[in-house]
């Protein structure tokens, strides 16, 4: 076995996309659920609304986000041996199941879902993030995935 780092094999001229992709849906999701608290402090629905679109918005992007890691996971199995890449791929798949069901409940009434469950699931959703993300971090920053062997100029 070679002594390099585990590679990314999404990536554009050397650089990883599944990281680059990720900030999009996590602050499409985020948003969402303080969109649902602000609806619930003020009662104006245009943050129910805003709560909505940012969920579709938050799984275009996860799916896109989905696609990259899965290619990274798939592409190194050096990747998949690590229990962190494990972790962080199930939690986030689980994010984005919480947030097809988020996104169902409100489809006919942005409003009504926000109290229950809507706030419940991204609430969740919130959390889990949380958890995937400092997962994220451990496979850069301590599994060094994705990063290159060397700090001198290609």
């Amino acid at each position: 076995m070679d002594g390099s780092n585990p590679r990314s094999t999404a990536s554009f001229m050397g650089h990883p996309l599944h990281p680059a992709l990720v900030p999009f849906p996590i602050a499409f999701f985020i948003g969402a659920f303080l969109a649902d608290l602000a609806f619930l402090k003020l009662g104006e629905t245009l943050w129910a609304d805003a709560a909505f679109w940012l969920i579709a918005a938050g799984l275009v992007g996860a799916v896109l986000a989905a696609l990259a890691g899965f290619t990274d996971f798939l592409g190194d199995r050096r990747i998949r041996a690590i229990s962190d890449a494990w972790l962080h791929m199930l939690g986030n798949v689980t994010v984005v199941v919480i947030e097809i069901v988020n996104l169902f409940v409100r489809l006919d009434d942005h409003s009504a879902a926000v109290a229950s469950p809507g706030v419940y699931l991204s609430g969740a959703a919130f959390l889990i993030l949380g958890f995937t993300g400092w997962k994220g971090g451990e496979l850069v920053f301590r599994h060094r995935v994705g990063v290159a062997d060397s700090s001198g100029p290609a």
